[in-house]
Formats: C-alpha cells, sequence, structure tokens
C-alpha cells in the first residue's frame, strides 16, 4: 500500500468511519490509504470530548486535522519545488520508507525507470525536505544511518593473530586496490543472542560489491565449510575464476582454514584465505558497509529463525539491485554481470 496524501474529502470520511467503530486498519484499508497515514492523521485531529456526564473521551475532529494542516503548510514558508506534485512525493515516500532505498539511489531507480513527473528533484533537496518536516510520512528516521552522519574510523594498533591461517599481511598488493575481480571477503550475520540457531553467511565481492547471502543452520566452522561448498558446487569449474580469494575475520566459524580453502572434492586448492588481525573490522570494510545493508530489513535483535530462505533471497536481491553512488547509479548486479562477460562466463 502506498503512502497517499489525506484531503478535506478523505478527513469527512474518516470521521464517519470512526463513529462507525472501525479501527485504525480496516479505515486505511477502506480508504485506500496507509496505515501509518490514517494512524496520524487521527493523532493529528484527536481532541479531549467531554460528554453529558462529565466524562471524557478521546474523538478525532475533521476541522481541527484540516487547520493543523494548513497551519503546518503555512510554515513551510515559500512554495516548496515539489509544488502540487503528489505522485512525486508519494513515489519518493514509497521507495525510501517501503523499499528502503536512499534518496540518490531513489533518484538512480527513477532514471533507470523511465520516471517522469512534472519537476526534477536532486537528492540534496529531498534531503532538505526530509529535514524539513515537508514529506507527511517521511522522516530523518527513515533514512539509512537515521540521519545520523557516518563516523570516520579511528585507527587502531594491530594486534597479533593466533594462526589459523594466512595474514592479511601475506595478502597480495593488488587485492587491496580492488582493481582485480574476483576477491572477496566472508562474514556473518547473527541473530536475537541466546535465540537464534541459524545465522546468516555473507560474501562481498570487493571490485562489484556483489553480495551472496546464505542461512547458516548452525554457527559452526562445520556448516561454513557446507556452504562453501554448495556455491562451489553451483559455479563448477568456474568458481576458481570467481572466488580467487576470500578474507575473513578470526571468528570460531571460520577456523578450519583448510576446509575452506580445500576443494569439496580432492586436496586441491580451490580458493585462498586470508585472516584479519583481532578487532580490526575495517580491514572488511565491504562486509561491513554491506551488512548495514542487510540490516535495514533485519535489524539487530531480530530472531533469524523466522527469516525464510526465500526472504534471505530477496535481500540478497535487493542489494544486487541496488542503485549506487559509488558506480554512478549503477548496481553491483551490473558490474558482476560485466566481469563474467569478460572471462566468457
Amino acid at each position: 500500500m502506498g503512502y497517499k496524501r489525506i484531503h478535506w474529502e478523505d478527513r469527512l470520511k474518516i470521521e464517519v468511519l470512526v463513529k462507525a467503530g472501525h479501527n485504525t486498519t480496516r479505515i486505511a484499508e477502506l480508504l485506500g490509504k496507509h496505515r501509518t497515514s490514517i494512524a496520524r492523521e487521527l493523532k493529528r485531529g484527536a481532541y479531549v470530548h467531554r460528554n453529558s456526564d462529565w466524562t471524557e473521551e478521546i474523538r478525532y475532529s475533521p476541522d481541527l486535522a484540516e487547520e493543523k494542516n494548513q497551519k503546518q503548510l503555512r510554515q513551510k514558508g515559500r512554495d516548496i519545488k515539489l509544488g502540487k506534485d503528489y505522485e512525486l512525493a508519494e513515489y519518493l515516500e514509497e521507495n525510501i520508507i517501503k523499499k528502503k532505498y536512499s534518496p540518490y539511489a531513489v533518484i538512480q531507480k527513477m532514471k533507470q525507470d523511465g520516471k517522469k513527473f512534472s519537476i526534477s528533484i536532486c537528492r540534496a533537496t529531498i534531503y532538505n525536505y526530509i529535514k524539513k518536516g515537508i514529506f507527511l510520512n517521511l522522516t530523518e528516521k527513515e533514512l539509512p544511518l537515521g540521519g545520523q552522519v557516518k563516523q570516520k574510523r579511528k585507527s587502531h594498533r594491530r594486534r597479533k593473530r593466533a594462526s589459523a591461517g594466512m595474514s592479511i599481511e601475506e595478502r597480495p598488493k593488488e587485492i587491496e586496490t580492488r582493481e582485480e575481480f574476483g576477491h572477496w571477503e566472508m562474514d556473518t550475520v547473527v541473530g536475537k543472542q541466546g535465540i537464534s540457531k541459524k545465522s546468516f553467511l555473507v560474501l562481498t565481492e570487493r571490485k562489484t560489491r556483489k553480495e551472496i547471502i546464505e542461512i547458516l543452520k548452525e554457527h559452526t566452522a562445520k556448516e561454513v565449510v557446507r556452504i562453501l561448498d554448495k556455491i562451489e558446487r553451483k559455479w563448477g569449474a568456474a568458481f576458481k575464476q570467481v572466488f580467487k580469494s576470500i578474507t575473513v575475520d578470526n571468528g570460531s566459524e571460520f577456523s578450519d582454514a583448510e576446509g575452506l580453502k580445500r576443494a569439496r572434492r580432492g586436496k586441491k586448492t580451490r580458493t585462498e584465505v586470508f585472516y584479519c588481525h583481532p578487532y580490526s573490522s575495517y580491514e572488511r570494510g565491504s562486509n561491513e558497509n554491506q551488512n548495514r545493508l542487510i540490516r535495514r530489513h533485519v535489524p539487530k535483535g531480530t530472531d533469524l529463525d523466522t527469516i525464510s530462505k526465500r526472504d534471505v533471497k530477496e535481500i540478497e536481491k535487493w542489494i544486487n539491485e541496488y542503485p549506487r553512488a559509488l558506480f554512478g547509479g549503477r548496481s553491483s548486479d551490473m558490474l558482476f554481470q560485466d566481469e563474467l562477460n569478460r572471462l566468457a562466463l
């Protein structure tokens, strides 16, 4: 259900429906509005009514709601660039709130889909309007970082790592520059502590930011190797070309260095595995950034046992099709396919 603006005629209908005893969800269904829009509208028009027996109850007044709405519009000053293009406003709200896109990503999607509106709008203007409260439903809380500016990473002292495999210090320099395709970072996303048995295994290709998300039935090294075997089986002989190296942290789930490196059949090496320094998540910066995208759909504290394989693949698809400012609006899927074409895969 899209976020549609509420007008005077809608307020009159809401008053009748409230008096008839309908709840917020039902009113939204009857009017073809989003439940959140109706909830905010009821709050806007709420007042305390005193009955003849001196008891009090909360009621809805369309006149009060309209008055507050008009006052809010006057306080916004001169006409904004959105003007009366309600379709554009609803499109922005729909994609940022429901589809969890950033303002930049929405603009790129608009271009890719060939969407045309009566006016054009830039990323800075969208951010400015959100900050000023121009939108009916869209606030800073719906932005990727909740309206907060991402903090710069502080430098950390590197600590020695217990030897499970090759250190990141032995990783070839060309991997660091991201110029060569086929080098991945691997991490896990965990669910509600003490509740979730399952977790997510996530792999991010460093050059294209292509994302692979798989469900781990158990948070163990054996289960991680099983999933990597599954990915190798899917890619077949092309696996070594697409997965040249994988960089991981020192979590116990990645402790089987030989199992990660070894091909599922035979003793040949399928990929090289490098281990980061302890407490140095920034050495897997691509993973960390991609995990933030996953958390837009699966917030911390979520019981991952309730997330289906289909849900996981929808999140994976959303990330891979997401327009990236880093790539001039192109998606990871587009860049990844370009690389596969170069390899004739």
